[in-house]
């Protein structure tokens, strides 16, 4: 019978035998000769070199569920296991989970507004979640739904370019920073410091689209969003419950003034608000919400556990899968002429999941439809999910045009919560380890 010492021993041999290959490994590919620095090594080769050596190393993880053959759908994409070639779809699985973009807290970045945030720590998930919708939007406009980050290739520029419209500063050049979102929201009161719920995400988003629009017509530049946005919601709070509506004539008119002229289409994201309980998600909803993670047009989930907002990008069985924005990371300038990033920083290799049940009914769903023909079959999906919800449906699709609601004097401080009341509350700092179990945490 093997002793406790003799175990921890066997551990301890393993654990060193798995380093020295590694080490080996790297050592070969750095074609160092015997006795020089791996450090020195390191630090000498070009930091893509570096970079395709640290994926190569590590890759990514699929921490939990590894036992389950169950499908993986992850943003309309399907994984399918076979215990005879599982390990090939698990691996095409982690490439694309890895190749989504990944936004979370930053620190040391330059001060929001008039405020002397310099970080978003612990409030602002929502903001980053809603970011890595929209960069997920912009990925499959301008590199398609099929594109995987290959870290034996060099760097392609329009990736770089969407890493930058998303970094932390000022200015044109980086259109989606959560400077430029802090101040498109501020008519509705979202301020530096504040939570905000997923409706007033969908409507900041909406209306950084405007502005995009109009400096465009004003300052002849070039729009940073290329694309329409419709948010659907059923009323100008977007909090009274209630299946909104879909109007394809709302998303005509969307498009004509997105193109600046009658009877012509755009690409389009589709924010969709929704509250689909109280304390929780209400059981009918969970068919619809696990349904629309198949559709080919999904952006995923802006949403998570309350208080804590994730970006929802899959689905196995009742499990979601998420990145994580509460990892709190230094900000980095990223500039698209440099070939050789490092752009660690904006890709998890750790799969997480949560039951999709436990999470919070105040959520946004997004799709992007490229074309006029994908949005018609977003529209066909939707309608046939609504058929099939027994008389609960997320969302319905109608012909013919809503009702124009006024936004005038609509304030949003109502749906936030200023960061410093909630810090009174069971608030987990965001440099503090999660337990295995939860990797998530309270605002």
């Amino acid at each position: 019978m093997t002793t406790n010492s003799e175990q921890e021993e066997q551990a301890t041999k393993l654990a060193s035998n798995f380093w020295s290959k590694k080490v080996s490994e790297v050592s070969r590919s750095l074609h160092l000769k015997a006795g020089e620095s791996l450090i020195l090594g390191l630090m000498e080769k070009p930091r893509n070199q570096v970079r395709r050596l640290h994926d190569k190393i590590w890759g990514a993880k699929w921490t939990s569920g590894t036992a389950s053959n169950s499908t993986i759908w992850v943003l309309g994409a399907s994984y399918e296991f076979q215990p005879e070639t599982r390990d090939e779809p698990v691996a095409e699985f982690l490439l694309d989970f890895s190749s989504r973009v990944w936004l979370t807290y930053r620190r040391g970045f330059e001060a929001l507004g008039q405020s002397k945030f310099t970080s978003d720590v612990g409030w602002g998930c929502m903001l980053r979640s809603g970011q890595m919708l929209l960069a997920q939007a912009l990925v499959c406009h301008h590199l398609g739904r099929g594109w995987r980050l290959d870290p034996d290739q060099p760097l392609e520029r329009k990736y770089l370019e969407i890493l930058q419209s998303f970094g932390d500063c000022r200015g044109a050049l980086y259109p989606f920073s959560i400077h430029n979102l802090l101040e498109r929201g501020s008519p509705y009161g979202l301020v530096a410091g504040s939570w905000l719920g997923p409706y007033a995400l969908c409507r900041t988003i909406e209306a950084l689209a405007l502005a995009d629009i109009e400096a465009s017509k004003n300052e002849k530049q070039k729009r940073a969003l290329p694309m329409a946005v419709c948010v659907v919601s059923g009323d100008a709070e977007g909090e009274r419950g209630g299946a909104p509506v879909l109007f394809i004539e709302d998303v005509t008119d969307k498009c004509a003034e997105w193109e600046d002229g009658p009877g012509k289409w755009a690409p389009l994201l589709v924010l969709v608000p929704l509250v689909l309980g109280l304390e929780k998600v209400n059981p009918r909803y969970l068919p619809s919400l696990r349904a629309t993670f198949s559709f080919p047009q999904s952006l995923g989930i802006a949403g998570g556990k309350p208080g804590a907002s994730h970006y929802l990008v899959g689905i196995q069985d009742d499990q979601a899968l998420y990145l994580d924005p509460h990892e709190t990371q230094q900000a980095v300038s990223i500039s698209p002429d440099d070939v050789e990033a490092d752009t660690h920083s904006y890709h998890c290799r750790e799969v997480r999941r949560m039951p999709l049940d436990a999470i919070d009914p105040s959520l946004a769903l997004g799709f992007y439809c490229k074309s006029r023909e994908d949005f018609d079959d977003l529209c066909t999906r939707a309608s046939e999910l609504a058929t099939q919800s027994q008389g609960a449906p997320m969302f319905t699709v109608a012909q013919g045009r809503s009702r124009k609601h006024s936004t005038d004097g609509f304030n949003l401080d109502k749906l936030s919560i200023d960061v410093q009341e909630s810090s009174t509350k069971d608030h987990v700092n965001a440099d503090t380890a999660s337990s295995p179990e939860d990797d998530w945490q309270i605002l």
